[in-house]
């Protein structure tokens, strides 16, 4: 690890922004851990692209997602957390204090490690999926969904997301248009049955989205159908996609036990990682609920945990 500069020294390094990775700064600066924040490809996390947020505790008004992380990171910064903008680009857990190379070029070494970098919604890599995104395209129905109350929407993906997500739309929705690319769902049977026998969800199956329509808000949905080539346009005020997501942890195979989906496993009840002094928080080890609020909570117990290590060892 050729490198002619002295690594810094970090005691407490957090990864990542959303509100996994400001909630632990925010704890972690509290608590004397001179914790150091680096931010990511994505400031502020999935959170800034979406619109408004009506979830979360304490904003009775609902809350802008790219102001609600602003408000965050200044918190943060308050306490006396170090942000930084830069991108973790390789660790090395192979011993402690471990190392962890940033932007490609500085090396860290660190004390505690809490890695909060999110998931990534996984799209259709439509070019009117990305215009319309926010403005009735969305990857969390269960974040989104309420403002399409009474009205018809679509939604794709065939696991048991997409079940569950097409089963809470159509509680909210008058009318729920389900597109499945196969002939069957992937989806437990359990969750088939439910989604079949729900009055109003109409299933297209064999079928693809060919583009989502509209100017400045979703008007329809194009669907093409696999064995005749026939294309169909139905009118929805919006459209969700619920096609999977995939964890930002790519740098860490090979040094943190995974699921079969790359989703760093935690021992259960903690943000504990198979290391001794790796922390995870968030939706990088959150494949179930996936919310600001969850993500909070555990980026809370990151901290929390990562003090009581470092205690422990002496550090602090």
């Amino acid at each position: 690890m050729e490198n002619n500069n002295s690594p810094e020294k970090v005691n407490c390094l957090i990864i990542g922004s959303g509100p996994a990775g400001y909630t632990a700064a925010i704890y972690a600066a509290r608590a004397n851990m001179n914790p150091v924040l680096y931010q990511g490809i994505q400031p502020g996390g999935q959170l800034t692209i979406t619109t408004e947020v009506e979830n979360y505790p304490g904003y009775p008004d609902g809350v802008q997602g790219p102001e609600m992380m602003l408000q965050f990171e200044r918190q943060a910064t308050r306490m006396g957390a170090d942000i930084r903008y830069g991108i973790v680009t390789k660790v090395d857990l192979s011993s402690h204090p471990f190392k962890v190379e940033v932007d490609e070029n500085n090396w860290l070494q660190v004390n505690a490690l809490i890695i909060s970098t999110g998931a990534s919604a996984k799209w259709l890599g439509l070019p009117s999926e990305q215009r319309l995104n926010g403005q009735g395209v969305s990857a969390c129905a269960v974040c989104d969904g309420f403002f399409f109350k009474g009205k018809e929407v679509a939604i794709v993906g065939a696991g048991d997301t997409a079940a569950e997500e097409a089963l809470y739309l159509s509680k909210i929705c008058s009318k729920v248009h389900m597109i499945i690319r196969r002939d069957e769902m992937r989806a437990s049977k359990i969750m088939q049955d439910r989604v079949i026998n729900k009055h109003n969800i109409i299933i297209y199956w064999n079928t693809e989205t060919e583009e989502v329509i509209g100017e400045n808000k979703v008007e329809a949905v194009r669907i093409i159908h696999n064995k005749t080539g026939e294309k169909t346009n139905i009118p929805v005020s919006a459209f969700f996609v619920a096609i999977g997501h995939k964890p930002n942890a790519e740098i860490f195979t090979g040094w943190l036990d995974m699921d079969d989906a790359g989703y760093i496993k935690t021992i259960p009840g903690t943000s504990k990682t198979n290391i001794e002094g790796v922390f995870a928080a968030g939706d990088v080890q959150d494949k179930i609920y996936r919310q600001a609020v969850t993500a909070a909570g555990s980026g809370c117990m990151a901290a929390l945990d990562a003090e009581r290590f470092l205690s422990e060892k002496g550090f602090h």
